[in-house]
């Protein structure tokens, strides 16, 4: 069975981060390995608590994991530079593994998941490894850049941009958009937007089934263009069978 390591947040859901991971796994037939960066309170409302692991749990953490058997890597939510520093030599380390990063800055909903130090670490020492595949929504992209927001015309050039840094690849998801969402892939041979209509139910956690599904596509040995049209695939599936719990729209 391929094995991916997802590394980052909890969520009490398991809506999102690495609880979301695991689910995602069962369903590819992949075996999902965990290092847990913090834990999170949070519901519909927000975020309303943080705790990060110690730096010395979560790095022996790291150290823990066979990392012989992992196909691919997910990384979600990091709540400290000290943590996105540790996480960036694991991956340095290991180049032949490819790395799904989800910069993960605050939750959908409310309430930051990451300290003020978390993006410069990511900007400089995550985002720029060759083996890493970016996937941003827009407002971590801006972020990322530097900028207020990105408009739609912009999409492409900003994938491109970020991929600029070093990374294999950018995958810019355009949920958030109005009108018909649309995401841009980007890599050494190109770039290419994926559109389609907006699907009428809400669902939360989709970016983070979305790189965990990239990266369960990858650890079994998919192409990472054909991984990422299964990836998209996925979510959209998800979206169209989402339904209520306790009157809630949550993941599926």
């Amino acid at each position: 069975m391929p094995s991916i390591l997802s590394i980052g947040t909890t969520h009490p859901w398991n809506i999102a981060g690495t609880g979301v991971d695991v689910r995602v796994g069962a369903e590819f037939g992949v075996h999902v390995m965990t290092a847990v960066a913090a834990v999170s309170a949070q519901d519909a409302r927000g975020v309303h608590a943080l705790h990060a692991v110690p730096p010395e749990t979560f790095e022996a953490q790291l150290t823990s994991v066979p990392w012989e058997t992992i196909g691919a890597v997910r990384v979600g939510a990091l709540p400290d530079a000290r943590t996105v520093l540790a996480v960036a030599a694991a991956l340095a380390a290991r180049p032949r593994v490819p790395a799904v990063v989800d910069p993960v800055l605050s939750a959908t909903r409310g309430g930051m998941l990451a300290a003020a130090d978390v993006l410069p670490a990511l900007r400089e020492r995550l985002a720029t490894l060759p083996h890493v595949i970016l996937t941003p929504n827009l407002d971590e992209a801006a972020s990322l850049l530097g900028r207020a927001a990105i408009a739609r015309d912009e999409l492409e050039a900003v994938a491109m941009t970020l991929r600029s840094g070093g990374a294999r690849a950018v995958l810019l998801k355009g949920g958030h958009l109005s009108g018909e969402p649309t995401d841009v892939f980007a890599d050494a041979g190109g770039v290419e937007c994926f559109g389609g209509e907006r699907l009428a139910v809400a669902m939360r956690g989709t970016g983070c089934v979305l790189a965990a599904s990239l990266a369960c596509a990858l650890a079994r040995g998919d192409a990472l263009r054909e991984a990422v049209g299964v990836a998209r695939a996925f979510v959209r599936e998800k979206i169209r069978s989402a339904h209520e719990r306790a009157g809630l729209r949550v993941a599926y």
